[in-house]
């Protein structure tokens, strides 16, 4: 059966309850694993900064499932997984914006950017590689599939709920686009990376972590829209990503994309409410606390 807030989850003091545990938890996975890679001067293009990139990737998840089924009776650990798995909670409406709204928003940030005497955007090398070498397609399809599956199940999987117990579905997104952006902070500092391509304190910089806040507050949306699906989301970070990935937009144009989504969100707020970005008057809530927590 379906969790909507009809049914209110027991709201407890318990530290382990606190989405601060679990941010704690999460950051003290990834980051140890990142910040060695830092330490030792280890690139992530190497066979063992591989293996350390993954484990820093498998942080959320790890602290998601962890504190789902620490917090959670067997009726929350049930709900947990059917989340993951029951495509029927998205519909046709939700999996269009989910496969179109990525490429729609970087198409803006790229046309606006043309108006204004840019080239907009270029096919990325994977893209103008594949050609030559399919394999070249490989690093895409990565970062379309493993790590929004392994992040998701921590980020939207767990702690949104909780935060959205205390907050607005706006404010939760707040905080946790906050969160997000921070902890891909050692990235930027380690060879191999995108974000470390990207520089430090630069326009791309404070691109990327801001659109990490503005995807936030979508990735919320439709979430509280497809009665909490942790599906949708994994889908919709992918396509996030593997946009990105064969389309290269200038750095104007990405920076229009990232003032896209987060305007995007501020239209979401005013249209559908800040309390919780849907036609409801109550978001969907989790299961109730165990008894013991």
């Amino acid at each position: 059966m379906v969790e909507t807030a009809k049914v209110q989850p027991r709201v407890t003091s318990s530290f382990v309850t606190s989405p601060l545990a679990f941010f704690g938890v999460t950051y003290l996975i990834t980051w140890t694993f990142w910040v060695a890679a830092i330490a030792l001067g280890i690139s992530f293009e190497s066979a063992e900064g591989l293996v350390l990139l993954l484990a820093g990737l498998a942080g959320p998840g790890i602290a998601g499932i962890g504190f789902t089924y620490l917090v959670y009776d067997e009726r929350g650990r049930t709900d947990y997984w059917r989340r993951l798995t029951d495509v029927s909670r998205i519909g046709l409406k939700w999996f269009v914006v989910i496969l179109f709204l990525p490429l729609a928003i970087s198409l803006v940030g790229a046309a606006v950017d043309i108006l204004l005497g840019g080239t907009g955007a270029t096919w990325s090398e994977g893209v103008r590689g594949f050609a030559v070498s399919p394999l070249a397609i490989l690093p895409a399809v990565f970062f379309a599939t493993l790590p929004p599956f392994i992040e998701e199940l921590g980020w939207r999987g767990y702690v949104l709920d909780r935060l959205q117990l205390q907050w607005s579905a706006l404010t939760a997104s707040l905080i946790l686009g906050l969160v997000w952006a921070v902890w891909h902070l050692p990235l930027f500092f380690v060879e191999g990376t995108y974000q470390a391509g990207l520089g430090v304190g630069t326009l791309e910089f404070w691109s990327f972590m801001i659109g990490v806040v503005g995807l936030t507050g979508v990735f919320t949306w439709v979430f509280n829209n497809t009665t909490r699906s942790i599906l949708a989301i994994i889908i919709l970070h992918g396509m996030v990503n593997f946009t990105g990935e064969i389309i290269a937009l200038t750095p104007r144009a990405d920076a229009i994309a990232t003032v896209s989504w987060v305007v995007f969100v501020g239209v979401l707020a005013v249209v559908w409410g800040s309390q919780t970005m849907t036609s409801s008057d109550e978001v969907p809530r989790p299961p109730p606390v165990a008894a013991s927590r």
